[in-house]
């Protein structure tokens, strides 16, 4: 109910807040004699933690050294449930006294202060980024069962700042700082950085998501569809506003004949569908987009109001990233794994029956 819980078979609880002493997350439903080790978590966090992407990431240093608590005996995994914390080391509270009694704008301040009726004013408590750390280190767990079936997800930026890639350049991604697979878009969208940051202001973007080597056959009917739950999964990621698979928003503006993916004995001739077909997954690749808002806390004065309901003015100062992109790459990979992995746990409990190729 209280909805810190994700999955149905692989399944995950995150807790922690920003600036609490640590966060972490428990992982039920991983199959026993998986190898892992913190250096199998430690690379993804590494490339989430702040202060890892270039000019547009806070300057907030955390090491984001994982502990693995529990679920692990001689270096791999016993079934049982995996206990993984990521303790707090560079936590500045004090640095949001004077926002305890006021709501910032674009944040979950006020709707904390509604439904619980108290809230962790310190770096926005639970509705924290900070978060993600935790997700981050159970989607690696994902990844490790996902690789036993050749399933592999890699997110990256196609927009920035109102900049678009204009290639699909996979070689580039890690050639830059913002995981952008076009070298040339990357850097005029760090020139917009920096633009930016002068102005007191942040930025959005759009990450996209590219599954490899999914089999056929993965999602339930009706409520439980595979492209649903990913759109779940990406919404449930704080800066996201909106999601897309394949085509999503422009197949509004086509026809039928223009946006079916006709079938050849060879597979599908196109992938208007994005990989997944009335909720299931049709073994093409799965594409998905995640719509990225820029970050709320500006360096701009803004109106808003007071616990007492009177209108005042502030500046967000602190240690903010200039956008969300590039560390939320690493998440959205994180949350394309849980999923991926629930339903390949839950496709295998079918009787008699698994998905083409796992």
């Amino acid at each position: 109910m209280a909805g810190n819980t994700f999955g149905k078979v692989f399944q995950i609880t995150t807790w922690g807040e920003s600036h609490g002493t640590a966060v972490g997350v428990v992982v039920d439903g991983c199959p026993p004699g998986i190898p892992l080790g913190p250096e199998d978590i430690q690379a993804d966090l590494d490339r989430r933690r702040p202060g890892q992407g270039g000019p547009a990431t806070s300057p907030r240093r955390e090491p984001d050294r994982v502990e693995i608590f529990s679920g692990i005996f001689e270096g791999r995994t016993t079934g049982t449930p995996i206990s993984l914390v990521i303790f707090n080391k560079d936590a500045h509270s004090k640095s949001y006294d004077h926002l305890k009694d006021i709501y910032r704008p674009g944040h979950g301040d006020i709707t904390y202060q509604e439904k619980y009726g108290v809230r962790d004013h310190r770096g926005g408590g639970r509705a924290s980024a900070r978060e993600t750390a935790a997700r981050v280190a159970a989607g690696a767990v994902a990844g490790k069962i996902l690789a036993q079936a050749g399933i592999e997800a890699c997110a990256y930026t196609v927009m920035l700042g109102g900049i678009t890639t204009e290639q699909r350049n996979f070689n580039d991604i890690n050639d830059n700082p913002l995981f952008c697979p076009d070298n040339a878009a990357a850097a005029a969208m760090l020139a917009r950085i920096d633009e930016v940051r002068r102005q007191g202001d942040t930025l959005g973007g759009i990450v996209e998501i590219r599954v490899s080597g999914c089999p056929a056959g993965l999602g339930e009917p009706v409520f439980d569809k595979l492209d649903g739950e990913l759109a779940k999964a990406m919404m449930s990621i704080g800066a996201v506003k909106g999601v897309e698979i394949g085509r999503g928003f422009a197949a509004a503006g086509l026809t039928g004949s223009q946006n079916n993916d006709p079938i050849t004995p060879a597979g599908f001739n196109g992938n208007n569908a994005g990989g997944i077909l009335a909720g299931i997954s049709n073994g093409d690749e799965i594409i998905i987009r995640a719509a990225v808002k820029p970050i709320p806390s500006i360096a701009r004065e803004q109106h808003t109001i007071n616990r007492d309901r009177q209108p005042v003015t502030i500046k967000v100062g602190g240690r903010h990233d200039i956008s969300a992109i590039p560390r939320i790459i690493p998440v959205c990979e994180a949350m394309t794994r849980l999923v991926l992995a629930d339903h390949l746990l839950r496709q295998r409990t079918i009787s008699g029956f698994s998905p083409r190729g796992a």
